[in-house]
């Protein structure tokens, strides 16, 4: 059953690209968006990270953003380092939250993603994030959760394709919300 508003958020204990465990238990009193990917080698997960990574300054000293992917630590380490993110990055092998997240599996999200998003797929094949290795599922189907400083999920969003993610401009008004 997907996860929804109102509802507590489930603490994760992943290892990150760093070689720590990150726990987001250490995020108390900062709210979050939580952002669940595909397989770490994903065109359209590389060129969502490259946006958030590139914007994540205008989220504000108070606000941060924990990445998950559907990919072993080496691999995830292999496609994600290049980005150098300024937020942790974390591997979910086993999707052991994934499954806690309801995060979907389709076919017919992965197909419509790769016709519907032809042009958003060809840029991220131009800018070399190309799927070398595929470590995880490929019908895995992104999601964003926004969660406040209570660790309340205040914005539940499934994506529909692999393309598919929360606006940021909707993750850059919730931090705005969210500042003390």
């Amino acid at each position: 059953m997907r996860r929804a508003p109102g509802e507590k958020a489930t603490p994760i204990k992943l290892p990150a690209i760093d070689g720590s465990i990150f726990d987001t238990g250490s995020l108390v009193n900062k709210p979050i968006m939580l952002s669940f990917f595909r397989f770490a080698g994903c065109p359209f997960c590389n060129l969502r990270m490259h946006e958030l990574v590139h914007r994540f300054a205008e989220l504000g000293d108070d606000f941060t953003i924990v990445a998950v992917f559907d990919s072993p630590l080496d691999n995830l380490v292999r496609h994600a380092s290049r980005h150098n993110p300024p937020f942790p990055v974390l591997a979910d092998e086993n999707n052991q939250y994934y499954k806690e997240y309801s995060i979907e599996r389709s076919l017919s999200g992965l197909l419509r993603g790769i016709f519907l998003r032809l042009p958003t797929l060809m840029k991220g094949l131009l800018m070399c994030y190309i799927p070398t290795t595929i470590q995880g599922s490929m019908t895995t189907m992104p999601a964003d959760f926004l969660i406040d400083r209570n660790g309340i999920i205040q914005k539940a969003y499934y994506g529909n394709d692999e393309g598919d993610h929360l606006h940021f401009e909707q993750v850059k008004a919730f931090s705005r919300q969210q500042q003390v």
